[in-house]
């Protein structure tokens, strides 16, 4: 089956990682409908298939536990799986991309400094067509192309992917791992993080203006597309459809634009796996949680282990 294509800031938010720092980028789309409170303890209901994908990394006296998530979920989305519960409950710490889901320090300062740009407004860069394309994307969310012209490519371009998401029925607090960030908490165990949200938010605020407007473009002409292809993705990571993830996320975004696979997905899974290598060579068991577009394809965290030697094991009921 053919899959409509979205593009990659979709792909990125989602399940590319990111998901904390972007999502923390646009208060005022999600403060538009009231998020529910995620209890720690909560049961999620399990899914049709044979639920998201877990792997395991073993040596002597260590065992890692790799989960893919997806940032943003509908309420009534089912994803848990016993086997997910015993890992999880087996650890005695938890990794996240980012370690504490709430903490903003640094975000405000680097909007300001890398998003915004009266010297170069979208309006000197879109074409007459495409600032008409983006009013009408905007005014369905309350906005106007006039209200986002002072705003870098990339940031406009997730403005209106989170404006999008979050009409779709797509919410935060629904999010993988923020319940098992609330579970962890609930724990008392200690929560560590690979990066910080302003490093998140820099990754793709780095980028080319090249590549920023690409993915602002590509937004523009997929911006109706949204809901249909969020719920085949997030179904094929529910059902622990690997190969199927791979194509709606890596495969899609390498195409559409390489210097965004890169930074979102290859250079951070290489450093990943190095501190995970780290953690290989301690001992105890953690439980790691990333977006599940970094657990699907060639240049995978998985795949980035096996190249430095580490054996990593599927387990399936």
């Amino acid at each position: 089956m053919r899959f409509p294509r979205l593009s990659s800031r979709f792909r990125a938010i989602l399940m590319a990682g990111t998901g904390a720092g972007l999502l923390l980028l646009a208060p005022s789309v999600q403060a538009q409908a009231p998020a529910p409170t995620v209890e720690p303890a909560a049961v999620v209901a399990a899914p049709a298939g044979s639920g998201p994908g877990l792997w395991v990394v073993r040596d002597a006296d260590s065992t890692l536990y790799l989960f893919g998530t997806v940032h943003v979920l509908k309420p009534d989305t089912a994803w848990g799986t016993r086997r997910v519960d015993q890992a999880f409950a087996s650890a005695d710490e938890y990794w996240f991309e980012i370690a504490d889901l709430n903490n903003q320090d640094g975000v405000v300062p680097l909007i300001q400094a890398k998003g915004l740009s009266s010297q170069r407004p979208l309006s000197s860069l879109l074409t007459a067509e495409e600032m008409a394309d983006l009013d009408l994307a905007a005014r369905t969310v309350g906005s106007t192309a006039a209200q986002l012209d002072p705003l870098r490519p990339w940031l406009a371009s997730l403005q209106l992917a989170l404006a999008s998401i979050q009409k779709a029925g797509y919410v935060a607090a629904n999010g993988g791992d923020q319940v098992l960030h609330a579970r962890a908490a609930a724990t008392g165990k200690p929560i560590k993080g690979f990066e910080t949200a302003p490093q998140q938010i820099g990754f793709i605020a780095d980028m080319s203006e090249e590549a920023q407007l690409a993915m602002l473009r590509s937004g523009l002409k997929e911006f109706d597309q949204a809901e249909a292809f969020l719920d085949r993705m997030v179904t094929a990571w529910s059902t622990g459809d690997v190969d199927g993830l791979d194509s709606l996320i890596g495969q899609e975004m390498k195409a559409e634009s390489p210097e965004m696979y890169a930074v979102m997905l290859t250079r951070r899974n290489q450093a990943w796996a190095d501190q995970i290598q780290t953690l290989l060579a301690g001992s105890g068991t953690a439980f790691i949680s990333v977006g599940a577009g970094h657990l699907a394809g060639v240049d995978s965290l998985q795949a980035q282990l096996e190249q430095r030697g580490v054996r990593v094991e599927r387990i399936r009921d």
